[in-house]
């Protein structure tokens, strides 16, 4: 926890003197409700708007949203720079733009198309409609024709405004501890504050370059975050990837019956969400109880002892002591304009007696005492998923709302479990993932020198903005296309999978995989013994044990991000080495650049996917089997479309055959030129091989085959 001290006048304009080459133009502050202007909502409310029709696209489709937070950022200059320069040029007298308006913009951004997502617009609510039980199927065990609830813009703009504000008012009082006391880096919110100030500053202009730069966020993320939470997600991984679901799969048809799918949770699938969430929930909740314990102990010293502290009067050399005084002047600037914590906890009451009273009314099956049991376990999972964020940059609010859709689905059973589980899964979706989003732009108004309380208006008007705007936009998509098809554009693959889980919380906990709750227990105890060894052992030693919430994300997400991070950590690593002033100087910058450039992209990227636009030339990746003369051996598939051509490569690798053809099937494989036939198959697959001078390549199958 961090030490309170007392700061006078003289010391604020030492502080005002060294940080007036920063300030733009020898600008003043202004005080919070300056910070707030109609200009800056009208952009918000435009970029918000395209920022929903963007998350929903994505949501439909692929079902992963990055951060937009540094889009938001940039986007927001470009739109109000270039209207106060337009009526700068005809004559007009323009207040002008400062850093801490572009900051609230973006934080108003952020808040509106976050309910794009945490609304569960493309996931739990989505798994009520007709549509979605009728691709389980009518007589699949659980799945009742009773539980289907189709989406309709009223009750959508109804439960989303009863459940999207508590969020704000869950972690308020907390904003101290997570941003000043843990220093949590929220990479996004980093990255975005650095961009903000590269364009409102004068030294901060010599950077711009850098945030041009269309390269990985991840590398970008692992630039920013400290090393000990890269290894931890790289050590996650390879525990993860590299043996335990190996080892489980070994197991398959013994454990659990081999032949579901890759996103049945009474398989593999099971096991990764599960553990996840042990290792989430015991890092997670170690650190709520010792923040608890610690601010009770805070209180009651603070009590009993003198509150006047010895003077230190030495300073060190004058860089180090300028760094000291901007440093103590975002946290006088951060902490000046508090939101009381009665004014929160009122809040957080008032609305939660607001939707308790209001959601048994859209959802019948789920009771008020239900959503009541919601809102009192909310607030230990928004810390959860906010000290993650801080960590990885990962918000991981599905993970939480699944443990609200498994438990409430458990109680409720088979009469309307199905509904209650998913009305539950897509509250707690709200109130942890804007806790995080809140949280991640206190570190952004931090860094900006923004009030914390133009901050938490700009999300309060921004999440009533997104009331509306988020479901008025998925209805254009609900409308416009069918929404679900297995052979559209949107087939919605999450609306699925989470009724599924609904269905299988009606059965009960029992019905996971073989093993999977005594694992889940033993990385649950881990997550407690590794937390209680960090904070027991020396410094020089606990700098060097694990983080188990960084541990904890590949095992969810997968493995691949893990190695972008840790290249950037081992970046950063040999920068420091070479030249330690340079990468403190620098690697926030680069950072920000490759986070700013590869989320910048996604915007071009998605409305072009949105008109249904192909990129010249794209490439993705994905299983393929070759045959040869020993046997059937899986390999790396890899398509190419260029200007709608396409070419088939196949590279093979060292996996073992795992792959099953069906008697009925044939392959076609054409290649002249440079190739001879070599495939020999038994009599009922037939392979011919020839290549011709365009190099294009295609895979058949007969009407009896499978995908291409």
């Amino acid at each position: 926890m961090g030490t309170e001290v007392e700061v006078s006048e003289p010391l604020i304009e030492k502080i005002a003197a060294v940080n007036d080459e920063e300030e733009e133009a020898d600008q003043p502050i202004p005080e919070w409700k300056d910070q707030i202007t109609i200009r800056g909502l009208v952009a918000s409310a435009i970029m918000g708007t395209l920022f929903c029709i963007i998350t929903h696209k994505l949501n439909l489709t692929v079902g992963i949203i990055p951060s937009l937070n540094v889009a938001a950022g940039l986007l927001g200059f470009f739109l109000v720079k270039s209207w106060t320069s337009f009526l700068s040029k005809l004559g007009f007298s323009i207040k002008p733009f400062t850093r801490q308006e572009n900051t609230v913009i973006q934080t108003c951004v952020v808040a509106c198309y976050g309910l794009a997502f945490s609304g569960g617009f493309g996931s739990s609510l989505l798994a009520m409609d007709e549509r979605t039980y009728q691709l389980i199927g009518a007589d699949y065990p659980g799945n009742r024709a009773e539980d289907v609830k189709n989406p309709g813009l009223g009750w959508m703009i109804g439960f989303v405004v009863v459940v999207s504000f508590l969020g704000l008012f869950s972690l308020v009082p907390l904003r101290k501890v997570m941003i000043l006391d843990y220093k949590l880096t929220y990479p996004s919110g980093t990255a975005t504050a650095m961009l903000i100030n590269s364009f409102h500053t004068n030294t901060g202009a010599e950077l711009a370059g850098f945030y041009f730069d269309f390269s990985p966020t991840y590398v970008g993320c692992g630039l920013i975050c400290p090393h000990i939470v890269n290894c931890s997600v790289l050590l996650g991984a390879i525990i993860s990837w590299g043996f335990l679901w190996p080892f489980i799969s070994q197991h398959a048809g013994d454990w659990y019956p081999a032949d579901l799918g890759s996103n049945d949770f009474k398989g593999l699938y099971g096991y990764k969400v599960f553990i996840a969430i042990s290792l989430i929930l015991g890092d997670g909740l170690y650190n709520l109880i010792k923040i608890i314990a610690i601010t009770v102990k805070e209180m009651w010293n603070r009590s009993t002892r003198d509150s006047k502290l010895p003077f230190v009067n030495d300073v060190q050399d004058t860089e180090t002591s300028k760094l000291l005084l901007e440093q103590k002047e975002r946290e006088i600037v951060f902490l000046k304009d508090g939101i009381p914590t009665w004014f929160a906890a009122s809040g957080y009451v008032g609305l939660a007696a607001i939707s308790t009273a209001t959601i048994p009314t859209i959802f019948p099956p789920l009771k008020w005492y239900l959503v009541l049991c919601s809102y009192l376990l909310a607030p230990a999972l928004a810390f959860c998923n906010s000290y993650g964020t801080g960590l990885t940059d990962w918000n991981l609010a599905s993970t939480y709302g699944k443990i609200g859709l498994f438990i409430i689905a458990s109680l409720v059973g088979t009469d309307g479990g199905v509904i209650a589980g998913l009305a539950a899964c897509g509250v707690m979706m709200s109130i942890v993932s804007t806790a995080a989003d809140l949280m991640q732009d206190f570190k952004t108004g931090y860094l900006t020198l923004s009030s914390a309380k133009s901050m938490f208006v700009s999300q309060l008007l921004g999440t009533a903005m997104g009331c509306v705007i988020a479901p008025l936009t998925f209805w254009m998509y609900w409308t416009a296309f069918d929404i679900g098809s297995p052979d559209g554009p949107y087939k919605a693959p999450y609306a699925v999978i989470f009724r599924e889980m609904a269905i299988l919380g009606i059965e009960g906990f029992s019905e996971l995989p073989k093993h999977c709750l005594a694992l889940c227990c033993g990385f649950f105890v881990a997550a407690l013994v590794i937390n209680l060894l960090r904070d027991a052992t020396p410094t020089k030693i606990s700098r060097f044990i694990p983080v188990p919430m960084a541990m904890a994300v590949p095992f969810y997400i997968g493995a691949y991000f893990a190695i972008d991070m840790f290249v950037g950590t081992v970046i950063l690593f040999i920068w420091e080495l070479v030249n330690q002033k340079d990468s403190e100087d620098y690697a926030g910058a680069v950072a920000s650049g490759l986070i700013c450039g590869d989320g910048i992209w996604t915007i071009p990227s998605a409305i072009l996917s949105i008109f249904r636009v192909n990129p010249p030339v794209c490439m993705y990746f994905g299983p393929a089997v070759v045959y040869l003369d020993d046997g059937i051996s899986e390999h790396l598939f890899i398509i190419i479309h260029a200007q709608g051509l396409s070419m088939t490569t196949r590279m093979k690798n060292s996996c073992q055959a795992t792959s099953r053809i069906d008697e009925r099937l044939s392959v076609t494989t054409r290649m002249n030129n440079s190739c001879q036939a070599t495939s020999r198959i038994d009599e009922r697959l037939s392979v011919t091989t020839r290549m011709n001078n365009s190099c294009q390549a295609t895979l058949r199958r007969d009407e009896l085959g499978s995908d291409e």
